[in-house]
């Protein structure tokens, strides 16, 4: 199991980053390769279940998640139960003042392939949180533009 936390300050109150953060259709708009789509559920509770698709065209494959935890406006938890993806994720919130808020992402994941995983994500980490680091500073630029 390997972790990764990545935050970013949001210009926007907590309760508009919430928005935009569980607004699962449109995280296309700001992650890196990724579309999102609610597969069961209304995308807004526990046993809610997503399905992103990460790549492009027909090469890259699909995240399937059930959220686990729902705590709005400050904490999403999902479980990943795809082939590829395996492990938890959570979705945080931190106010920070009454308009700013800090948006914390953070994975806890089972690296596929057995113990070419493990001696790969060494390799693969860096390229991994630069995706994830740009994506959430694209996230911030979303958030503070929704409510607009």
């Amino acid at each position: 199991m390997t972790e990764l936390v990545l935050k970013v300050p949001v210009a926007a109150p907590a309760g508009t980053t919430w928005a935009a953060l569980t607004d699962w259709t449109r995280q296309g708009e700001w992650m890196l390769g990724t579309s999102v789509r609610v597969t069961s559920g209304d995308g807004r509770g526990v046993g809610s279940t997503l399905a992103a698709f990460t790549g492009a065209g027909p090469l890259g494959f699909t995240d399937t998640m059930r959220i686990t935890d729902w705590e709005p406006p400050t904490r999403c938890a999902v479980l990943h139960t795809g082939k590829v993806v395996r492990g938890t994720g959570e979705f945080l919130v931190e106010p920070v003042t009454e308009w700013t808020s800090e948006f914390v992402w953070v994975e806890r994941l089972d690296l596929p392939l057995g113990v070419v995983g493990r001696l790969g994500w060494p390799l693969v980490r860096p390229a991994f949180t630069w995706g994830v680091r740009r994506s959430l500073e694209k996230f911030a630029r979303f958030a503070e533009a929704y409510a607009r």
